[in-house]
């Protein structure tokens, strides 16, 4: 019968129809795939029918969404879930899916078709399959229900280890169903038969398929051939088991996204790809001037029409046998087409079963070709196994091999319809690279659980057939003639054919076709998409064909579609491609079985890491070396700033003459008449002075090596001399010399040589004599205070020479005076010297330095006042004389340390003879003496010599018991009470009640604190990372709020106007730096851990399929089934958020090692610098968190608010550091400080206490650095002082000297950015308030002093009424201007509001012998001239370190009836520490409550 179609429909030309196509049509211009819609609009409008959208959609008006994509399944009977909602029915309750696979579909292969359906028939049935639904893309979030192999299974598990599983990741679901009942899944693809696997399931794939040209579909390198792989990821790309190759590389480029899952469905493909380049090409020869939009879619419409005829008409009823579908009723718009679970997951899997295990290959001529193997070998057919997802195939390289390929398929007779699966797809079924083979069947079986089906006997019931009760009535046939295989399967299912699930009952009821139930399924299926789809070709109200038409296309079959697009002649293919009988051409060789061919390929496992390990370690480990390397840029920061500031120093020095030339060589000289031989330098000063006396000789060691340079000189008692000359000959003329001199002193000297080692290793160094005195002095107080040997140091490490050493030792004069840390030329150190050497040789013996210690440290009152009366009593008369009572003041005084001029020293002494009445004595007897002391007899009691290193010796070796002896009763004397008592009621409570006072004390001095705590970490960060399910995401979320809110901790301006509100009471303003460091730890704490967090995920990102990580990153990453993850490179480098994480640890390690209170110190510009980072890290962080990778962005949420305020605080210190400030004078200071004036700015309001930020521009950088404001905010002039201590301080003293001044003419001006508030303010909130600074750090109270007496002299309304300033300083000519201004202070003082108290630290303790006299001075002098001797003021001077515990103690005894007494320090951290331990001490009573407020530099 002739099947030529007319031209209006078909245009096609006989003989020609295989030819290629003329030059004009090859040469067709490729448009992009992003056209104008609005050209496309236009050209549509030129069509007189509706064009059908290609994602289904509006095809049912009632119901857009009917058949579209991602429209639901449609169940046909009701779902079975474990929980009726989403949980499978699986093991133990259903049998093993392998275990039932192995069983069910086992068995041998060659048995052909019982109607002789053609391998042809199966493949163009997958390709309808593939047109209606798609199922397969994985679900998200990914969830698995693997399947367990049986333990020693020959193909998974051959092993028999029992751990081997099967890959299966469940389907998808409509996530905007939530917990509905029946789970419902999604369709990929439309369920109608409109082209989808020809033109894509949306209009940008159908772009990216066409060429804009013609109405043609883009070909590839062959003008009847698609495009290859490379382009976007629509098409799916599983790798290859049998090669590994993965990627869209060589992959045809089609409608069907799985097209390409074997070579077969690939010609399919190609096929309707061809046909319809076919149809367009006759179109437009026929109609020129038609534009492409036309042709296209009128091709398009013919194919599509052509596509559903032969689907429904030829090729159905000959899959289902005699089973036929009714005839088209017209169009019935109720009817949904939505695929059911039923059909796509059981009914349609039926077809696996006739799958071959390979397919042939035949041209025209009915050659079947032999087909070449992976190996190079031979065989008669394409093995079907070894065919999944080729992108090289020896046999599929042009055209003409896929036309042979059709042409064997439609030769080909496939497998016998029944349960038996070949071991292609049953063993050897393509699975993922990391288990690259899998089960087919048992994959179906495990999808009809996770999809729900019901069982086989319920869905019977549902479709109106005939029950069935027994495993025997499902198939007679089969019961009669394998009754084994179904007694098993009923044993796997307990018995129970309830439990018989759908698919594996599908099978069991087949008989030369598919069953009933599985007959009924695709019938009810078909019958669906047909009927109720708007644009089916036989509707005749879509307007899409004439009657005429419709009857043409009815007339179509495959066969002219194949003749029509291949090199088949017509007598080549039989009238039913779909079947052959007995005398349609070319006959196949053979039923081909599995042992004709080449074997498959074995189960293989790839590591996605491997190859990795390497360059993973190495970056990680170069991000864990940022903070190392930082560091080192710090270090050389710090030196360069060290180089710098000594340079300076030494050229500031240079500039004042105040350097020497560096020695360069020595001299020896002997004195005959002291019987010394000295060392002296060029300068012609002392180096080293070595006693003669009492030595019998000298012993001389020479070198006899290293060109005889060297010499030893051994002196007893001393620490040897090593001298090295020019040459021998110079070394021999000292040697004579010196043997001349000591032979007038009658000395000899021994000469002795040895090798130069040998004689630097017999030498005693000045260290190793230290060493030797050091425990001279351990052993001969462990005699006095009998302490345990063990404990006064281990004498057996050191060799017996060594030990001889120690016992034989005695001190010099130099030594001595170093124990004591006194001069060595000192008076004190002279007399007690002389005294003790009672030999006279120049040396203390260890009896004679015991004799003396003994008295120090057990003697009395007036065994130690004699000691010291006998120690200047010269001449030994029992007198001294005015001026060795002088000499001996003197002595005291002068171990002060410097801290009294020489007209002070010597007005104390007058005034202290003048107290005594001793003006009228020419000499004073010992008595005299002790009178003089008797006031002070309770501090000589325990007054002892404080020898060096006896302090640290003492606290680690002197036991228990010594120590109460010794020590607690130095406690326990009280200073001279400077308050007076009042009566108070103690109050004695229990351990208990202690510890509860103890921690409502806590409570109320840090309840702002942990209210700050409490909603910085326990509600903001907790808050924020609810959501955080990882690691990475929980820190994240920690981070997001930290970073943003820690800026308001910097927004000096915002809490200097905050503090003035009431919001002081309830936040702590103060600790504003150090909440910044918290946050600024735990937000360091919390990227660390981000970081290794991604660390880990990156390593698990490149270890998973790419179908879990398209699900966790949907907007990066593309599920497109190549299965390789992105390295890990890609993730660390290739993606803005690692890029921006890396650039982050980077800014961090910077910011945070120069933040470092070490390197703050030394760069501040270093620091200042980098954490200007800030913006480069908020930035960067924005951008990380924006790519939304893990979840929407939410950082600039929290950044915002904080970020506002920040911006405006920055933005009013802006505006004021904009303005110059002339300096009106300046004052160099000595203990290098500073003293400025400049010019208050019009509307610079501040308050005692407060702070600004100044820079100068002519040091050459705007770094801005804090200092206290010394000037009281009555006064018309801000006032600073800056001590130098650093680059940038001393640079600025340098500018504010004379010659600066010549040089620029006036002072260089400075910016200020101010004032800011901090704790120190807040002094007059407080009845009583203590101030106590140290070093510089009293520059805060200098200006709160001045304030408090001015509002007191103009009688202002103030809260405090009195404040006790503590001034720590090492002595009092240290900073010399404090003592002025403490004297204003007192000047105008009149209602004592203000009581002063100076701790000078630069002598020794307080219990020191020494220190004693310098008390029993002091107080001798502030009788007489009621000023202190070392001041010059009215206030108290002490010696040592302030006795806070005490100090606090006498105040709560003062002051019974004040709750708060407000604490302010400054100064180092040690100072400030103290004073926190003592408060903290103190507020463990129930009395008066010490609030602490701090600051340290």
């Amino acid at each position: 019968m002739d099947r030529k179609l007319p031209l209006t429909v078909f245009p096609r030309i006989p003989g020609r129809m295989r030819s290629r196509p003329t030059a004009s049509m090859r040469k067709t211009r490729i448009m992009a795939s992003s056209r104008p819609l609005m050209m496309k609009a236009v050209l549509c409008s030129e069509l007189s029918w509706e064009v059908p959208r290609f994602d289904g959609w509006y095809n049912s008006l009632a119901h857009p969404e009917r058949g579209a994509v991602g429209a639901h399944l449609v169940r046909l009977v009701p779902a079975r879930y474990w929980d009726g909602v989403y949980q499978p029915v699986h093991e133990p309750v259903q049998p093993n899916a392998r275990g039932l696979s192995r069983l069910l579909a086992g068995g041998a292969s060659g048995l052909s078709s019982a109607r002789n359906r053609t391998v042809l028939s199966l493949f163009f049935g997958y390709h309808v399959a593939f047109e209606i639904f798609d199922v397969r893309t994985p679900g998200c979030p990914p969830q698995f229900m693997n399947i367990k192999v049986p333990k020693g299974d020959p193909v998974f598990d051959p092993n028999a280890t029992g751990n081997v599983r099967l890959p299966f990741q469940r389907g998808q679901w409509n996530k905007l169903s939530g917990q509905s009942p029946g789970n419902p899944r999604v369709n990929s693809v439309t369920a109608w038969i409109d082209g989808s696997s020809i033109y894509g399931p949306s209009s940008s794939w159908s772009d990216f398929l066409r060429s804009f040209s013609g109405g043609l579909l883009k070909r590839g390198s062959e003008w009847n051939m698609p495009n290859k792989g490379g382009g976007r990821n629509f098409m799916w790309s599983a790798p290859d088991p049998s090669t590994g190759e993965y990627g869209p590389q060589g992959l045809y480029e089609l409608g069907n996204a799985w097209a390409n899952e074997n070579l077969f469905t690939a010609a399919e493909g190609i096929i309707w790809f061809r046909y319809h380049n076919y149809v367009a090409a006759k179109l437009h020869k026929k109609n020129p001037e038609w534009s492409d939009e036309r042709l296209f879619q009128n091709a398009r419409k013919t194919v599509v029409a052509t596509l559903q005829n032969i689907a429904l008409y030829e090729w159905l009823p000959g899959f289902l046998g005699d089973r036929k579908l009714p005839p088209y009723p017209g169009y019935q718009k109720f009817v949904d087409p939505g695929i059911s679970p039923e059909f796509q997951a059981a009914a349609m899997r039926f077809g696996m079963t006739m799958a071959p295990p390979g397919v042939y290959m035949r041209n025209k001529t009915c050659h079947f070709r032999k087909i070449t193997n992976i190996d190079g070998s031979k065989s008669p057919a394409i093995r079907l196994c070894n065919s999944f997802w080729k992108r090289q195939s020896a046999n599929m390289k042009t055209s003409q091999d896929v036309d042979e390929l059709l042409m064997g398929m439609a030769s080909q007779i496939a497998e016998k319809e029944d349960h038996i699966v070949v071991e292609d797809l049953r063993d050897f079924m393509y699975g993922p690279l990391r288990f690259s083979r899998t089960d087919l069947v048992a994959l179906t079986i495990q999808r009809g659980r996770d999809f729900g089906l019901q069982s086989y006997t319920e869905t019977r019931r549902a479709l109106d057939l005939p029950p069935v009760k027994t495993f025997e009535e499902i198939n007679p046939e089969l019961s009669s003639s394998n009754p084994q295989l179904l007694r098993d399967v009923a044993e796997l299912y307990g018995g129970d054919i309830l439990k018989l699930e759908l698919f594996p009952g599908g099978l069991l009821e087949s008989t030369g076709g598919p069953g009933p139930v599985f007959s009924a399924i695709i019938l009810d299926q078909f019958e669906r998409v047909r009927n109720g789809d708007r644009f089916w070709f036989e509707n005749k109200q879509n307007g899409l064909f004439t009657d005429e038409e419709i009857q043409t296309i009815r007339r179509l079959t495959y066969r002219d579609v194949l003749i029509a697009v291949t090199s088949a002649e017509e007598a080549d293919l039989q009238e039913n491609v779909f079947l052959w009988t007995e005398g349609d051409p070319c006959p196949q060789p053979a039923q081909l079985d599995a042992s004709m061919l080449h074997p498959c390929t074995n189960v293989t496992n790839l590591d996605y890491f491997d190859g990795s390990h390497a360059g993973f370690g190495i970056a990680i480990i170069v991000m864990c070396l940022f903070p190392l390397v930082s560091f080192l840029v710090a270090c050389l920061v710090a030196c360069l700033r060290k180089y710098r500031y000594k340079k300076f120093q030494r050229r500031k020095g240079k500039a004042g003459n105040t350097t020497e030339e560096p020695t360069l060589g020595i001299a020896v000289s002997v004195e005959i008449e002291n019987r010394r031989l000295q060392v002296l330098d060029r300068s012609g000063a002392v180096h080293r002075s070595l006693s003669l006396r009492n030595q019998n000789h000298l012993d001389i060691f020479l070198s006899s090596s290293h060109h005889h340079k060297s010499l030893l000189l051994k002196v007893p008692k001393e620490y040897d001399l090593v001298l090295f000359f020019d040459d021998e000959s110079k070394r021999s003329e000292f040697v004579s010399h010196l043997r001349l001199e000591l032979e007038d002193m009658r000395q000899e000297i021994r000469v002795k040589e040895m090798r130069e080692r040998e004689l630097l290793k017999e030498a005693l160094t000045k260290e190793q004599r230290a060493q030797i005195v050091e425990t001279f002095i351990r052993h001969a107080f462990s005699k006095v205070l009998e302490i345990e040997k063990c404990d006064a140091g281990d004498m057996s490490g050191i060799s017996s020479k060594r030990a001889r050493e120690v016992l034989q030792c005695e001190l010099t004069a130099s030594e001595f005076a170093e124990a004591l840390g006194l001069k060595p030329d000192s008076l004190f150190v002279d007399s007690m010297f002389t005294l003790a050497d009672k030999d006279g040789n120049g040396y203390l013996s260890f009896q004679e330095f015991l004799d003396v210690i003994v008295i120090f440290m057990k003697g009395s009152p007036e065994e130690k006042s004699q000691l010291m009366f006998s120690m200047n009593d010269i001449g030994g008369t029992g007198y001294l004389s005015k001026e060795e009572f002088a000499r001996m003041l003197r002595s005291f005084i002068e171990i002060s340390n410097g801290v009294l001029s020489k007209t002070q020293a010597e007005d104390g002494i007058k005034a202290m003879m003048q107290a005594a009445g001793f003006d009228d004595k020419e000499k004073i007897s010992w008595r005299d003496f002790h009178s003089l002391l008797k006031d002070h007899e309770k501090e000589l009691q325990f007054a002892q010599l404080n020898v060096k290193g006896l302090r640290k010796f003492s606290l680690k070796i002197i036991t228990t018991k010594h120590v109460t002896d010794l020590f607690t009763c130095r406690l326990s004397v009280k200073a001279p009470t400077v308050y007076v008592k009042p009566n108070r009621e103690q109050y004695i409570r229990n351990p208990v009640q202690q510890k509860v006072q103890q921690f409502k004390r806590f409570i109320e001095n840090y309840r702002r604190h942990i209210v700050c705590f409490i909603v910085v970490f326990a509600t903001g960060v907790p808050e924020s990372t609810v959501m955080g399910i990882i690691v990475a995401r929980g820190t994240a979320a920690g981070i997001s709020f930290l970073y943003p809110y820690i800026l308001l901790t910097v927004c000096r301006n915002l809490i200097t106007l905050l503090r003035e509100t009431f919001l002081n009471r309830y936040i702590p303003f103060d600790a504003a730096i150090d909440l910044h460091r918290i946050m600024a730890m735990t937000a360091i704490v919390l990227s660390v851990a981000h970081s290794l967090g991604h660390v880990v995920n990156i390593y698990m990102f490149s270890i998973s399929d790419l179908s879990i990580l398209s699900c966790l990153f949907p907007n990066v990453v593309v599920n497109n089934g190549s299965e390789i993850p992105p390295k890990w490179y890609w993730w660390f480098f290739q993606t803005v958020p690692g890029i921006t994480g890396v650039l982050l640890l980077f800014a961090f390690a910077f910011m945070y090692v120069f933040a470092s209170h070490y390197f703050r110190r030394i760069s501040f510009r270093g620091f200042w610098i980098t954490h200007y980072l800030y913006v480069v890290v908020y930035i960067l962080t924005v951008i990380h968190g924006s790519y939304a990778l893990l979840q929407e962005p939410r950082f600039h949420v929290y950044l915002i608010p904080p970020s506002l305020l920040f911006l405006l605080d920055k933005l009013i210190s802006l505006s004021r550091k904009k303005v110059e400030i002339p300096v009106l004078r300046a004052e160099l200071l000595p203990s290098g400080v500073t003293h400025l004036e400049f010019k208050r700015p019009p509307g610079f309001v501040y308050r005692s206490g407060q702070w600004v930020r100044v820079a100068c521009l002519v040091l050459g950088t705007d770094e801005y650095h804090p200092f206290t404001l010394t000037s009281a905010p009555h006064e018309e002039n801000l006032s600073l002082h800056i001590r130098a201590v650093g680059p940038w301080t001393s640079r600025l003293r340098e500018l504010y000297t004379e010659e600066s001044l010549l040089e620029f003419g006036s002072y260089p001006k400075l910016y200020l950015d101010g004032p800011f508030g901090e704790g120190h303010q807040e002094w007059n909130d407080f009845e009583v308030s203590v101030l106590v600074g140290g070093g510089i750090g009293v520059t805060p109270f200098t200006s709160i002093l001045k304030d408090l007496v001015f509002k007191s002299s103009i009688k202002s309304k103030i809260l405090c009424k009195k404040v006790y300033f503590i001034w720590v300083t090492r002595t009092q000519r240290q900073f010399e201007w404090v003592s002025d201004i403490i004297r204003e202070v007192e000047e105008m003082d009149t209602q004592e509001l203000v009581s002063v108290h100076t701790y000078i630290t630069q002598v020794a303790e307080k219990f020191d012998l020494r220190t004693t006299m310098l008390y029993v001075c002091e107080r001798h002098f502030q009788k007489v001239w009621n000023r202190s001797l070392f001041t010059g003021l009215r206030s108290v001077t002490h010696f040592g370190r302030p006795p806070f515990v005490s100090f606090f103690s006498s105040l709560q005894e003062v002051h019974p009836e004040v709750g708060k007494i407000g604490v302010f320090s400054c100064g180092p951290p040690g100072l400030t520490k103290n004073v926190e331990k003592a408060c903290q001490k103190m507020n463990k009573r129930d009395q008066a409550y010490f609030m602490h407020h701090y600051e340290n530099f």
